[in-house]
């Protein structure tokens, strides 16, 4: 078994932030045109993981009722529910 090793690269906040997965989130701090560039010449894809790229293109950001696992939930009333859940059903036989 090999032990891991590893180094320490002192960077500033410019090129760390230009270090991220995302490159909209990149591409929003500094050099837009070249991370840009860069992104759409190696067929780059951004899977709008966090808040700042989220902003950018206009959705909502991935925190509290704006989490993708809440986003199809209706709150309201239970007789609100049963509506829709009789039309749902109801339209449904009809196909």
């Amino acid at each position: 078994m090999v032990p891991a090793t590893s180094f320490q690269i002192l960077q500033g906040i410019t090129r760390a932030a230009l270090q991220t997965q995302s490159f909209f989130s990149a591409a929003s701090f500094q050099e837009t045109t070249k991370v840009l560039n860069e992104a759409a010449i190696f067929g780059k894809v951004d899977n709008l993981d966090g808040l700042k790229e989220n902003v950018l293109v206009g959705h909502l950001i991935p925190a509290g009722t704006g989490i993708r696992d809440y986003s199809k939930i209706v709150v309201g009333s239970m007789e609100d529910y049963d509506k829709l859940h009789v039309a749902k059903s109801y339209s449904t036989e009809e196909d």
